[in-house]
């Protein structure tokens, strides 16, 4: 787990998220203890258990955001789940263990991706050798004449090998291998065997039941079955890639990977449960109130820590951090049963945004929609300039739409500037080399016909 003080995770939130600072210090901090929480002796450490975190607020005001920038920061195993899916009859082959089974499977594909950049530079060279040995080896029509043969020839009649022929054939090799590295035959083609992941025989069974028995029954036909093999022409380029990965693959230990995953997954994991609110029940017991308060009571054990089998091993939830998010508009915490709500210790209320929120969101972040929109016509050769009353005015737009319609937050940004960019989206390759200022004048003229369904004026004092 990466070292970053509170401070520096804030910072770096700051980066992306507008606002929201108690959100932010809270997370902060809960992520500090965890590290903390390595430091300590093993006697004092079984007994510290990560502060859940419960985030309220309405939607489109950065829960989600949040929660997935600091598990990208730490670089922990990170999944998002919607606490409503649990509640469909029958779980529609879901249950709440899902969730765990998820996080580990994003924990073995880091841990996996962080070997194989470990072995990429013998992965490469052994790609590279594949390829000359396709160049010189590979299947090749009758028709088509290999045009690296004449490299290797043996110039002998018999079969015996000279020490200078093989010098000769190892040093062709060598300039052959430095024109696979240079690129100068990234464009040609070859024909090369690669493992085909495909299954036909499983198709028949999929569907046929829960989760876990379709995954129990693709491991035993895995292990019965020979992994298939076919062939595959592609140029050079390509190959290189292709050979890689499966190179890189079979250079790394996977029993060792999912050692480290499961440890990785119990002490680093992340799991963030959004609308947790809709599963509320609102103090009956009658109707959905029943299924809604059935999936509370299994969420619970699986805050509280427990074990849940995967097809890798049981993993312990005793310490994966649990973050909830709702907007309670309707629900109130209080509506959750109590036990659940005890293991959310940190509650944190996140504000609506407003006017100047907006302004802030298409000027700071790294990530701005306004530099998003302006990169993507640049791509087309169009300049695009904002003046200093455009964001001014998109956020006004956006703040009074939410309010006179339904608030859905900084997504509503979204939105304005998908329909102030639609037409000069569609026009961009025509006007490649032109020079676009997006003023109040401009956004007026594009969103006339939206502005026309809101009374704008009356929220202007």
């Amino acid at each position: 787990m990466k070292n970053y003080t509170p401070k520096e995770i804030v910072d770096a939130l700051d980066k992306y998220i507008v606002g929201q600072d108690l959100a932010k210090r809270s997370v902060a901090v809960a992520l500090r203890n965890r590290f903390r929480r390595n430091l300590l002796p093993d006697e004092i450490k079984d007994e510290v258990t990560p502060k859940n975190i419960l985030m309220i607020g309405p939607t489109g005001v950065g829960k989600t955001e949040i929660a997935r920038r600091i598990a990208k920061l730490i670089e922990a195993p990170f999944v998002k789940v919607e606490a409503t899916k649990f509640t469909e009859v029958g779980y529609v082959g879901r249950d709440v263990e899902s969730m765990i089974r998820d996080l580990l499977e994003s924990a073995i594909r880091m841990v996996k991706q962080e070997k194989m950049q470990n072995v990429m530079m013998r992965a490469k060279e052994l790609a590279e050798e594949k390829i000359v040995d396709y160049l010189i080896n590979g299947r090749k029509s009758r028709r088509q004449k290999n045009p690296f043969e004449f490299l290797f020839n043996n110039p002998n009649d018999n079969n015996e090998v000279h020490d200078d022929d093989q010098q000769e054939v190892k040093l062709k090799r060598e300039q052959l291998k430095e024109k696979i590295r240079s690129g100068e035959l990234n464009d040609t083609i070859i024909e090369i065997e690669i493992t085909d992941s495909a299954a036909p025989i499983l198709e028949m069974y999929s569907n046929i039941g829960s989760e876990e028995m379709n995954i129990n029954l693709q491991d035993m036909f895995s292990d019965i079955l020979p992994k298939k093999k076919k062939y595959k022409k592609v140029s050079i380029g390509e190959a290189k890639k292709i050979l890689e990965s499966e190179e890189a693959q079979n250079l790394i230990d996977m029993d060792e990977v999912i050692d480290e995953a499961i440890k990785r997954a119990e002490q680093d994991g992340i799991i963030f449960i959004d609308e947790i609110d809709k599963i509320a029940a609102s103090g009956y017991t009658n109707g959905p109130d029943v299924s809604r308060e059935g999936v509370q009571r299994d969420i619970l054990p699986i805050v509280e820590g427990s074990t849940v089998m995967t097809k890798y091993g049981p993993v312990k939830t005793d310490y994966i951090l649990f973050i909830a998010a709702g907007a309670f508009n309707i629900a109130k915490v209080s509506d959750l049963i109590p036990e659940l709500q005890g293991r959310f210790p940190v509650r944190v209320e996140l504000k609506p945004l407003t006017k100047e929120d907006f302004v802030r969101i298409l000027k700071e972040p790294k990530n701005a929609l306004t530099k998003q929109y302006a990169a993507l016509l640049k791509t087309e050769g169009v300049d695009v300039e904002y003046s200093d009353d455009a964001i001014d005015r998109i956020a006004e737009i956006a703040y009074l739409i939410n309010q006179q319609s339904e608030d859905i937050g900084a997504r509503r940004l979204h939105t304005v500037m998908e329909k102030l960019f639609e037409k000069l989206s569609f026009e961009a390759p025509e006007i490649t080399g032109k020079k676009v200022i997006i003023d109040r004048s401009y956004i007026d003229e594009q969103l006339k016909d939206n502005l026309s369904k809101f009374d704008v004026n009356k929220y202007i004092l």
